[in-house]
């Protein structure tokens, strides 16, 4: 005997943003998607001529090379080719790989967190350069001006307001991000008009000449890479506005960023010469009398641009919870917008982070040394990942070896030449991304260890003796309603230590048993439930197949559950008591938390050790099973129970 309930639809407005596109969804996408890659025309150029001398062919090299890099890689790679590889509207690293996941492919998860390591790295330097950059701006007024304490209030109030969550401020978003790219467009013609022979470099005629012929050029490739860093947040992003709205608003964003980046060429063209050191390219294109004003839309723009990577770096780090790639961390919502939420301990790691990389670099010219090389493996990892979802496609072998080929190239290069920014800072991206995929592959392997110890034992074989122990009045009742989280994906099946901590330790006798089991299923907002009767009024278990993007809040939707199974009368959770029964008192409902002991570690081989500590010290830092259910302190209790472990040998013993 079962029930079955299925999963709710996607609210209206999120199914209506995605059906077509909307004047309001693409100025959302403005406000939410392109911060980063909106922001990069305050670093890139600049780049590349704080010590290579301004010269006709590098200037129009370089323009050249970020034309193509925005049109190769950012619109026909992320645009044209992986908006299309979504997760039932959702995107990034982690959804593709949640959908590929089933593939016959060993460690296909290893790219995927290899990239979304990498990701997270990139978000604790972005906003760090992306505001330095702007704030630096206020030298031109002021050139001993000390930005450091400005930047570092402007990052630590940004993060200290995460935990309020962005739905009034976040209407401001788009408004602002079109005011800033229209800032852009304009600054651009305004000196496209004066130079018009920038427009040569369209061509990329001019850019291979530069790599192929220019002394060196190969390596100003670290620094053109960084006009594309945001590709992979559009794409990540792709969930929260369509994709259709992504393509309007796209088209416009590349034309703004065109006409900047022809702009900044066409000034360069005019100022051939030595190389312009400290001096902000960007902010030498603004007349002097709109200087604050545009330094104030700049401060904005790098501040939403940060905002909405904090709140991607929230999403990628929930995913990753969901596919078992992180520890168990605390996740609130602070407000009752879709797909906004809060991770206190990540968000705060960040803000050190962040910080601290203000402090040591200090300039934001130092900081670019550290930008771009973490998210160009991220970047190689999406690619890998895009192989095998077109051949899931069923793409001609031939189009795939291509494709794949070329952006194998292109994305390797950018890489080799980020490679050179190692020693400068590019060592602390690395570091960062190590110490994070170090995380997710200690969680991924203690989990599997831990996984394989575990025995499961038949159910049927109990059944009998668990319907005689709820009966046995000489036992005392330990609830009325009892409660566990099994792992057993079978019905049929249970841990052993369930039926140890029932009938092994104090026996635990209760009217009706509940086996609870969750299923983190591909698709990002399923929430659906099947119920099986396994002894009716006696003992229940409930299947939860939640999305990866959904939070599982275990309390909550169980009591909903038990509440939809007394209205059609399939339990009775009336207290048992005489005394109460007649009174109509609920019975109460008791949770017991398995907490698995490892009692012989040493019989386990060196590295099965070495991922069981590092698993160990990563739940106790990070949220407990109860927190992560959300089971309040009067309902649950922790219980130690032995997992299966390698048989233990016969100690030989000699009696006096």
């Amino acid at each position: 005997m079962s029930a079955t309930a299925e999963a709710s639809p996607p609210s209206p407005s999120h199914a209506h943003l995605h059906a077509r596109i909307t004047a309001a969804g693409s100025l959302i996408a403005l406000g939410i998607v392109y911060g980063d890659i909106g922001t990069s025309p305050l670093y890139t150029v600049r780049g590349v001529f704080v010590t290579q001398p301004v010269t006709e062919a590098v200037v129009l090299g370089t323009i050249s090379c970020i034309i193509w890099t925005l049109t190769l890689l950012t619109t026909v790679k992320y645009v044209f080719i992986a908006l299309r590889a979504d997760n039932h509207g959702e995107g990034g690293i982690l959804a593709l790989y949640a959908r590929l996941r089933r593939l016959p492919v060993r460690r296909l998860y290893l790219p995927a967190i290899i990239g979304a390591a990498a990701l997270l790295a990139d978000g604790i330097i972005t906003p760090p350069i992306s505001v330095a950059s702007a704030i630096e701006g206020l030298r031109i007024l002021k050139p001993d001006l000390n930005t450091v304490p400005i930047v570092v209030v402007i990052i630590v109030a940004l993060f200290a307001f995460q935990q309020f969550g962005t739905q009034v401020i976040g209407k401001l978003f788009g408004p602002v991000m079109l005011l800033f790219f229209s800032m852009l467009a304009v600054l651009g013609v305004l000196h496209l008009v004066q130079e018009p022979s920038i427009l040569r470099a369209l061509s990329p005629h001019y850019a291979l000449a530069m790599l192929t012929q220019v002394p060196g050029a190969f390596w100003l490739l670290g620094s053109i890479f960084l006009c594309s860093t945001g590709a992979e947040a559009l794409y990540a992003d792709m969930g929260h506005v369509g994709r259709k709205n992504i393509y309007v608003s796209w088209a416009f964003v590349k034309i703004c960023l065109l006409l900047n980046y022809l702009g900044q060429g066409a000034w360069l063209l005019q100022h051939l010469g030595p190389p312009l050191g400290e001096q902000n390219l960007f902010f030498l294109l603004v007349p002097k009398w709109a200087l604050l004003p545009a330094i104030g839309l700049c401060t904005l723009a790098t501040i939403i641009a940060s905002q909405a990577l904090i709140s991607g770096s929230f999403t990628l780090v929930i995913e990753a919870l969901r596919l078992r790639f992180w520890p168990k961390v605390k996740v609130q919502y602070p407000t009752e917008l879709r797909g906004q939420a809060y991770v206190p301990s990540l968000n705060w790691l960040l803000c050190a982070g962040c910080v601290g990389v203000v402090l040591y670099f200090r300039e934001s010219g130092r900081m670019e040394a550290a930008f771009g090389l973490a998210v160009t493996v991220t970047m190689l990892m999406t690619t890998a990942l895009l192989a095998y979802y077109l051949r899931l496609r069923r793409a001609k072998p031939v189009w795939i070896v291509l494709l794949i080929g070329l952006y194998l190239v292109i994305e390797g290069s950018f890489l080799i030449a980020n490679l050179a920014k190692f020693t400068h800072g590019g060592w602390l991206s690395v570091l960062l991304a190590g110490v994070l995929l170090l995380v997710m592959l200690s969680w991924v392997a203690g989990q599997r260890i831990r996984n394989e110890l575990t025995e499961f034992v038949d159910l049927a074989e109990w059944l009998p003796l668990l319907q005689q122990l709820s009966n046995d009045a000489s036992v005392p009742k330990y609830a009325t309603h009892l409660v566990y989280l099994t792992k057993a994906e079978a019905a049929g099946q249970v841990e052993n230590g369930v039926v140890h901590s029932i009938f092994r330790k104090r026996p635990k006798r209760a009217d009706v048993y509940y086996l609870v089991h969750v299923t983190t299923t591909d698709e990002p907002y399923t929430r659906r439930y099947h119920v099986t009767h396994v002894l009716p009024n006696e003992l229940v278990r409930i299947d939860f197949y939640l999305g990866f993007r959904v939070d599982h809040a275990l309390n909550y939707m169980f009591r909903q559950v038990v509440a939809d199974l007394v209205k059609n009368h399939e339990v009775d959770i009336t207290s048992r008591y005489e005394s109460l029964r007649g009174q109509e008192v609920s019975g109460d409902f008791q949770f017991v938390v398995l907490n698995k002991t490892l009692p012989y570690q040493y019989l386990l081989r060196g590295w099965q050790r070495t991922a069981l500590r590092l698993h160990g010290w990563l739940k106790w830092l990070g949220a407990s099973e109860t927190e992560s259910f959300g089971l309040d302190n009067s309902t649950y209790v922790v219980e130690n129970v032995p997992l299966q472990m390698p048989p233990r040998p016969e100690l030989h013993l000699t009696r006096d």
